[in-house]
């Protein structure tokens, strides 16, 4: 961070003046030592002494560039404090936390973060999928700048929760670490991306204004939340018998603009990505994402649906290359963890694009899903190559940069405990 500050006010004119002189005098002498055609001798004149009073409008302030609040208390704090004893020791409750420190839970304050607040509900909903409870997602941005994300699976519980003596739906919204993903027999699901129960409490946290609609048992729960604080107590009313088996949870929620430095605008592009990535990552999950806009011409709607799994996301990958064979894929599960692999090669490729995922979340920086596949490749092919003759017993194996060259693979691991790193 850069700071401009402004000079002193004891620092006079005459002083600067008195600094001029010396150093000119100083220079005067270098030159007196030595002959110099090119410059002209120093006349110097007598000064006169003068005083300017600048008015107080004219004065330079101190500007901080990228300057916020948490950094301005900081700093006027530092420099009012003289002691460091327990009271200077803060204690954030509830969701106090994450909108001190939004960055540390979504990424960042900017773009990336805003569509974060997306991916944690969706990935929920996905989770429901997953554990075979959801097979439909619907994701709505409206034209108010508000997202919403429904899904038909079993929705959330609203039941007294023991520990806290409010109902679970309230508890998960505004504790954080409070969800039903931490393994165990107590555990809601066997397999989830979600781990450490902040998902949703954190994007209640962090928007103006949030409404949550859940379907159970025939009755249908909302209650509207701003700034992870309720506003309303949680109300309910029995369905119409047409609509009594209905199932599932909507949230919908609007983005703090105290919270996010940029404007309060989704990016179509980069959420059709995601969804569609898990729509190839859960072959029986159908999403629908629709964009409304004031011109009902601009409104975009697309649905994902892809019955063939990885097999169609290694062609899609591979539309404008020149596939030496048809998508290889297999699948399989040992001891509850469920294996997911597709690969293809292609004849005008000379790197390999590979692609793993844990629990339908992006493993970028690798993992022993991974490494295990490449060795396995590796190790199978040159078994092949020598049984088949192809490659000689004296000859040199084949390193896994020569196997992998031109492939496209795509893994997914369905794990109980994962543990993820980086």
């Amino acid at each position: 961070m850069a700071l401009l500050l402004k000079p002193p006010r004891h620092l006079s004119l005459r002083t600067m003046a008195s600094r001029f002189l010396a150093h000119s005098s100083l220079h005067s002498h270098a030159h007196a030592s030595r002959p110099c055609v090119f410059f002209r001798p120093r006349n110097c004149y007598p000064l006169r002494r003068v005083t300017i009073q600048l008015p107080s409008r004219q004065a330079c302030f101190v500007r901080a560039f990228m300057s916020t609040s948490p950094v301005t208390e900081a700093f006027q704090g530092s420099a009012s404090s003289k002691t460091y004893g327990s009271e200077q020791i803060q204690v954030l409750e509830g969701l106090d936390p994450v909108r001190k420190r939004p960055g540390m839970y979504i990424g960042s304050t900017g773009p990336r973060g805003l569509h974060h607040l997306v991916y944690e509900i969706l990935d929920n909903a996905v989770d429901e999928a997953q554990a075979g409870f959801a097979s439909n997602i619907d994701v709505v941005l409206y034209a108010n700048g508000s997202v919403s994300i429904t899904d038909d699976g079993r929705g959330i519980p609203i039941d007294l929760h023991p520990v806290t003596k409010k109902s679970a739906l309230e508890t998960v919204l505004t504790v954080l670490h409070a969800g039903g993903k931490f393994g165990g027999s107590s555990s809601g699901y066997s397999v989830s991306g979600g781990l450490h129960g902040v998902g949703l409490s954190v994007v209640n946290a962090l928007s103006e204004a949030l409404e949550v609609t859940v379907w159970r048992d025939g009755m249908e729960y909302q209650q509207k939340y701003s700034r992870g604080k309720p506003m309303t107590t949680l109300t309910c009313h029995m369905l119409p018998p047409e609509s009594k088996d209905r199932q599932g949870t909507c949230i919908q929620f609007w983005p703090d603009k105290e919270v996010f430095t940029t404007e309060i605008q989704f990016d179509y592009n980069t959420l059709a990505g995601r969804i569609r990535e898990l729509a190839f990552l859960n072959p029986k999950l159908r999403i629908t994402f629709k964009k409304e806009d004031d011109d009902p011409e601009k409104t975009q709607h697309n649905e994902y649906f892809y019955a063939g799994g990885l097999v169609e996301y290694v062609s899609w990958l591979n539309t404008d290359k020149k596939p030496l064979h048809d998508v290889v894929g297999f699948r399989r599960e040992i001891d509850g963890i469920t294996v997911d692999v597709a690969f293809q090669w292609c004849s005008d490729a000379y790197s390999d694009t590979m692609l793993g995922y844990a629990n339908s979340i992006r493993t970028v920086d690798g993992g022993t899903h991974i490494d295990g596949l490449k060795a396995s490749l590796t190790r199978t092919l040159n078994n092949l190559g020598k049984k088949s003759k192809v490659i000689k017993d004296k000859d040199i194996n084949l390193s896994g940069e020569h196997v992998r060259e031109g492939l496209t693979c795509v893994i997914s691991v369905k794990v109980p405990n994962p543990e993820f790193e980086g």
